[in-house]
């Protein structure tokens, strides 16, 4: 990500379309008060220097059907360098798997894992154990309901003038 320095209106940029990805550039431009053109500049200059990587929706899993949200804490066998990036790759091909972290403090990562029911994300887990990726233990923390999810207030990250 290139240097770009952010002023007031970039951040409010940033700050609406992560709250609402598909707003239309008029009406964007209208509440961060500039003209549509200038806003659309700004929404291109914050792309190519990386502070927007991408746009996509949120989906409600439950209105699908049946499905469980699993959040896993995991340790590795062994700390080398290498054994990180196997566990990396490993992850990376699994699908279930809609997020891994690596992480500080007790536990090497934490994942976030979407199956359909209990013995799916079981069964999953198991293949990965099997998959020669270097897991220790693991704990799992099944969801039992949603309480937040909001995109980071982008003002406090930044210190925003």
């Amino acid at each position: 990500m290139q240097s770009t320095r952010l002023d007031h209106r970039d951040i409010a940029i940033l700050a609406t379309l992560s709250r609402e990805g598909r707003i239309a550039k008029t009406e964007l431009a209208a509440r961060v008060n500039l003209s549509p053109t200038p806003c659309w500049e700004r929404m291109k200059r914050l792309e190519k220097a990386g502070y927007i990587t991408g746009y996509r929706a949120e989906i409600d899993l439950a209105a699908l059907g049946a499905h469980v949200q699993v959040f896993v804490t995991v340790e590795l066998e062994s700390h080398k360098a290498e054994s990180f990036q196997l566990f990396e790759r490993t992850v990376a091909r699994m699908d279930q798997i809609t997020g891994c972290w690596a992480i500080g403090g007790g536990y090497d990562y934490l994942m976030q894992v979407v199956t359909t029911d209990v013995a799916t994300f079981q069964e999953m887990m198991d293949g990965l154990l099997e998959s020669r990726a270097g897991v220790r233990r693991y704990y799992s923390y099944i969801v039992t309901k949603p309480v937040k999810a909001d995109p980071p207030a982008m003002g406090l990250l930044r210190g925003a003038p």
